[in-house]
Formats: structure tokens, sequence, C-alpha cells
């Protein structure tokens, strides 16, 4: 446990370790996606090219986040020195230092975040880009508008504060984020029985997808990026059977530019008015 602990401690000073972990992570579930589709996607041209248009939101993700982190590490610090926090109060030590780092930082980055993200339409218009995606997969998870990374962290600094949490649990909880964020969208069947018990817990494929389907309500459901529990307690927590998922937004956005990485840039900046769509 100790080497465990000293290793992510440290992880932020070794981003080509996590630039590791991010590539290896997609290169596995692509290929699963390969193997166990959960829908036949209809991509406008070709995998690989919506796969390069999503992997054009990382670069700019990647200076957004470095500036993020050097705030991260201050606030992280900070908790240290004034022992401020959940885990800093209730004295739970590593392990449960981890988990309800863990949990807090997920309910806050995570569900919070993205409730609100759904709920207040000056945010909403950013994260329509996500939305925008008539063919999910893992690249999806990489498809945000770079603004939305800005309050996304701001969401996740209060995850920190109310903590306390040390960097080795921000780092652990990062990696576990990638890693499920990568697999939420995932175009990956799993068996039903396999999916529905995970997803008691944890996000599954299936609950996330429900999350992408191009008709509200469905689309204000299942908030969470890892742990399913706050959906499940604040009942936002919906299903669906996968093969009755059809991808998209039903408003707002012609789903023709659904690749068109300008377009995406300068939508949120444009007046939302409502299209005429039939799925």
């Amino acid at each position: 446990m100790e080497a465990i602990i000293a290793y992510f401690q440290e992880l932020d000073q070794h981003p080509l370790q996590r630039g590791a972990f991010f590539v290896s992570t997609l290169v596995i579930l692509w290929a699963l996606e390969s193997a166990f589709p959960l829908l036949d996607l209809n991509y406008k041209k070709t995998k690989g090219r919506h796969a390069a248009l999503n992997i054009s939101f990382t670069i700019v993700h990647f200076v957004i986040h470095t500036l993020l982190a050097i705030i991260i590490l201050w606030i992280s610090d900070w908790t240290a020195r004034q022992q401020f926090g959940l885990v800093h109060w209730t004295g739970v030590g590593v392990v449960g230092t981890i988990i309800v780092s863990a949990l807090t930082m997920d309910f806050f980055a995570g569900w919070l975040s993205h409730f609100v993200e759904h709920q207040v339409p000056v945010f909403w218009r950013f994260h329509i880009i996500h939305h925008a995606d008539n063919n999910v997969d893992v690249s999806t998870g990489l498809r945000h508008h770079p603004l939305e990374s800005v309050w996304r962290g701001l969401f996740f600094f209060m995850g920190i504060l109310v903590s306390g949490a040390p960097m080795y649990a921000v780092m652990l909880f990062q990696t576990l984020l990638v890693a499920a964020t990568g697999f939420t969208h995932a175009n990956i069947r799993l068996p039903e029985k396999w999916d529905r018990i995970i997803s008691y817990v944890l996000v599954s494929p299936n609950m996330h997808k429900v999350h992408h389907h191009w008709k509200q309500p469905y689309t204000d459901t299942n908030y969470g990026a890892v742990f399913s529990i706050w959906d499940r307690l604040l009942g936002t927590f919906s299903s669906l059977d996968p093969a009755s998922i059809k991808y998209g937004l039903d408003r707002y956005y012609p789903n023709e530019k659904d690749e068109d990485f300008i377009a995406l840039i300068k939508r949120p900046f444009q007046s939302l008015k409502e299209t005429d769509q039939k799925k």
C-alpha cells in the first residue's frame, strides 16, 4: 500500500506515464468495440475520422488541464496544512481517505457539475457539443468544448476542498475517471446481467448510453461519471433497452454538423434555435 501511495502521490509529475495510461486505455477499448459492438454505428465517413475529430479536443484540453493542475496541487496542499476537509475531520485512515475522496470528487466533478450543465442554459450551450455526437464510442468521452473544461475544473476544486483529498487520492481518482469515461462511452456490449450488476455501484456502459439518447427526458438522467449511487440516491437514474437507443440531439443542433470541428467550437456562441429533427 505504501508503494502505491508513493507512486500516485508523485504521478502528477510524470505526464508521460499518465499519457501512456490514457492511450493504452483508448487502444484496448477501441479493440473491444470492434470485437463486441453494442450498436452498429453509422459513421459519416470512417471510425478513424470520427475519432480524430473527437481527439482534436484533447489537444486544447491538455493545455487547460495543465493550468488547472497547478490549482489542484495548491488546494490539496492547503487542505493538508489546514487539516481541512472530510478526511481530516473524520480521521478515516489511508483506505478511508481514498474512498471518501473518490466519492466526494465524483459527486462534485461528476454528478453535480453534469447536472448543472443540463439545468443552466449557459452551461448547456457548451455541453451540447458532447451530446451532438451521433455515434457514441470510446472517443466520445474526449469530446467536450474547451470552456466546459474550465467550469468542470471549478467543481473538481470543490470536491478536493470539501474532501480534503491528498494528492495521491486525487491522482487515483483521476486515473479511475479516465478509465471510467472511456469504458462508459465505449460501444461495447456486455452481458446484460453483468451490465446490470455493475450499474448498482458503478456507471455501466448501458446506463450511460441512456444519457446519450437523442430524446429528452432520457438525456436528463444518468449524470454520474464513475459511481452510479448519486443517480440512484437523487432520483436521476433511468434505464432503457440499448436496442432502442439512438444518439444525437432532438433539438438545437444540426446533426449533419456533428463532425465539423470549427462548427462545434463556434456553436455555443450562436443562437440556439430549435430544429425539426426526425429520427
